[in-house]
């Protein structure tokens, strides 16, 4: 696909009264055959809304190693100081730690399943990499929310991702229920981009990660996708994964439950979407965020 990557096709942050954009872009890359790696009413339903979820995809000896992993690093992080580990806002709990595939081997290689990487590498119709790799943590009683925000907003004016090629993967560290703060979407809302209103101070990614203000929806905007296309919350056991495109609206709410929420979080990016400079003008966002191969 021969794309003028100058061109801001997807502008957003600029104006105080958002216009919505049609999406420009596919959502599938491929088309299915019998020799594609999930089913074709599958391919359809990521198609529709623009989210797949796949319950115990991991069997529970390969789960625990990751587990087990997520919860050193955790613990082995309290008291350190590093740019990759992102406190809650107002305290000091661990929230997430970025580049966990090029820090750790053990997700180094669960960013290189076979399996996982046959879906993705479908859906967006080519090789991939790593633009974006962390672990969430969202503990019993004080887990923060993530608010409503359309990733490829965010990756498209702060980090420079040129087009809708992207998506995330999400798995389920523990059991995942409708009551403990996991990952909502509207489903279908990847058909639609919504421009952001402000300008996005300098250095944002410092108190972006810790509680995102600028890079969400206003709320009149928020209020219209959630009449149109309604709020789906996939919920499974651990063990299981939720791709979703990177323009649908997602978000999570705070787990005031004993139970845990964490999960590991890998955003795949197309070898053909290698970002550019940031369509906002501003420096980019510093690599254990965004991935910036070939510049």
């Amino acid at each position: 696909m021969d794309l003028d990557l100058t061109k801001d096709v997807y502008p957003s942050r600029m104006d105080t009264d958002p216009q919505w954009l049609p999406r420009q872009d596919p959502v599938v890359y491929s088309e299915w055959s019998s020799e594609s790696p999930i089913r074709k009413e599958q391919v359809e339903f990521y198609q529709k809304n623009g989210y797949l979820f796949l319950e115990s995809f991991f069997a529970e000896e390969e789960l625990q190693g990751y587990q087990e992993e997520a919860r050193r690093l955790q613990e082995s992080s309290r008291g350190l100081k590093a740019d990759e580990i992102i406190r809650e806002p107002g305290g000091d709990e661990v929230r997430s730690i970025f580049a966990v595939h090029r820090s750790q081997p053990v997700f180094r290689e669960l960013s290189q399943h076979p399996r996982l990487l046959a879906i993705i590498e479908f859906l967006l119709g080519s090789s991939v990499y790593i633009h974006q790799s962390r672990i969430n943590y969202k503990p019993g009683f004080t887990g923060k929310e993530f608010y409503w925000h359309s990733d490829f907003e965010t990756w498209h004016v702060e980090d420079g991702m040129p087009r809708m090629r992207a998506l995330s993967c999400s798995i389920a560290l523990e059991d995942n229920y409708a009551f403990n703060g996991p990952l909502m979407v509207l489903p279908g809302s990847q058909h639609i981009f919504v421009p952001c209103i402000g300008q996005t101070p300098d250095d944002h990614y410092k108190e972006s990660l810790r509680k995102q203000q600028y890079g969400v929806p206003d709320h009149k905007s928020l209020t219209e996708m959630v009449k149109r296309f309604g709020i789906d919350t996939p919920v499974g056991p651990a063990g299981s994964i939720l791709l979703f495109d990177c323009n649908i609206m997602h978000g999570s709410n705070s787990n005031i439950t004993p139970y845990p929420r964490s999960n590991i979080f890998m955003v795949y990016n197309s070898v053909e979407n290698k970002v550019v400079q940031p369509y906002s003008g501003q420096n980019p966002r510093p690599e254990f965020i965004a991935t910036r191969q070939g510049i």
